[in-house]
C-alpha cells in the first residue's frame, strides 16, 4: 500500500483471501515506517481451509503473530512445524520460513487478528 488513498479503498472492508482456500481478510492498519508492518482479521466460514504454504519476502525476515479471537468448534487448527512461541490462541512464527497451514474448519466460523513485519536484514 502506498498511498493513504490506496489504504482507505481497501481498509476496513472484507477481500478475499489467497490461495484460493475460502478465507476472507479484512486490513486493519499498515505502515512503512518505523517499522513495515500489516494487520489483518481474518474469516475462515466454515469449509475454509489453508494448505500448507510459505510467504517468502523480498528481503529480510517474516514475522507473524496470530490470535485467535473466535476458535471454530472443530478444525480450523494452525499448523506450523517450527513456530517461534505459540499456545492455544497465540501463534507467534516465522511465515517466509515455517511451512504452515491450518485445518478445514468445522461446525462454525474462525477468526484471526494477525499482525505481521518485516526485520530488514543486517549487514555482516
Amino acid at each position: 500500500m502506498t498511498t493513504l488513498s490506496g489504504y482507505l479503498r481497501t481498509a476496513f472492508r472484507w477481500q478475499r483471501g489467497r490461495q484460493g482456500s475460502g478465507y476472507d481478510k479484512m486490513l486493519l492498519l499498515t505502515a512503512r515506517w518505523p517499522l513495515p508492518f500489516d494487520s489483518y482479521l481474518i474469516r475462515y466460514p466454515e469449509g475454509s481451509a489453508i494448505p500448507p504454504h510459505t510467504d517468502p519476502v523480498q528481503t529480510g525476515r517474516h514475522y507473524r503473530l496470530n490470535i485467535v479471537v473466535k476458535a471454530s468448534p472443530r478444525g480450523g487448527e494452525f499448523i506450523c512445524a517450527t513456530p517461534i512461541w505459540q499456545s492455544r490462541r497465540i501463534k507467534f512464527f516465522r511465515p517466509d520460513a515455517c511451512e504452515h497451514s491450518v485445518t478445514r474448519v468445522e461446525g462454525g466460523s474462525r477468526y484471526v487478528l494477525s499482525v505481521g513485519w518485516v526485520l530488514k536484514d543486517r549487514p555482516t
